[in-house]
């Protein structure tokens, strides 16, 4: 059953995804993050200047094959969940729950504190709870 956590309240949720795939890098994962494709590229900007003395290596994938360089980036960054489904983590931000959730081990819902978002948010929390899914919420505070 894939493990499912809601980062709820986040105020900037793309400097949060940063925070949070520094961590998940330093612990060895592999992930894929989806979102919108504004959302996917602001992310990929910001992941080239987060750390003035650190580069999290990250690669944008345009299509559902990566090729053998691209395979090696630890972060895959994706318009379509479907396709990033050989990582062991996805981070979503905003996207709607896509059908091949359950290929993940693990899916980190990012919230923000945003009105429409936390619509959006509960929507998809009420998706995984229909496919039989028991979401944690963790409350982000400042």
């Amino acid at each position: 059953m894939t493990e499912v956590q809601f980062h709820v309240n986040v105020p900037d949720p793309v400097h949060y995804a940063c925070r949070l795939l520094r961590k998940a890098l330093r612990q060895g994962a592999r992930l894929a993050v989806t979102g919108s494709t504004a959302t996917l590229a602001e992310l990929d900007r910001a992941l080239w200047v987060f750390e003035a003395d650190e580069f999290l290596p990250h690669v944008k994938l345009e299509g559902d094959k990566p090729t053998a360089v691209q395979s090696r980036a630890p972060v895959w960054l994706v318009e379509d969940a479907r396709h990033g489904t050989a990582r062991q983590v996805l981070v979503n931000i905003g996207a709607p729950v896509t059908a091949a959730f359950d290929a993940y081990p693990r899916i980190i819902e990012i919230v923000s504190d945003n009105d429409e978002d936390r619509s959006a948010g509960r929507q998809r929390w009420r998706d995984y709870l229909a496919r039989g899914c028991a979401p944690v919420k963790h409350e982000v505070t400042a």
